[in-house]
């Protein structure tokens, strides 16, 4: 699924592919803002870890879980 990241104070988001579930990131999330942990991390699907600051959250919108289609279209 897609996530998009606003950092305070930068001009562009972080978007990336995440293989987490919707519920595992909106967890983290919801720790990072509650200040439970100092950072924001999440895995995107290479296993590239991000981390942000939790103070530097600006918003974080989460996409639906991407569906891969295999095949050719109808015609």
């Amino acid at each position: 699924m897609e996530v998009k990241i606003g950092v305070q104070h930068a001009p562009r988001e972080i978007v990336l592919e995440s293989g987490q579930s919707v519920d595992e990131v909106e967890r983290l999330v919801a720790e990072a803002l509650a200040g439970k942990t100092p950072l924001l991390s999440l895995v995107d699907e290479r296993g590239r870890k991000v981390l942000v600051p939790a103070d530097r959250l600006a918003y974080v919108e989460i996409g639906e879980p991407t569906v891969r289609k295999v095949g050719f279209g109808t015609l």
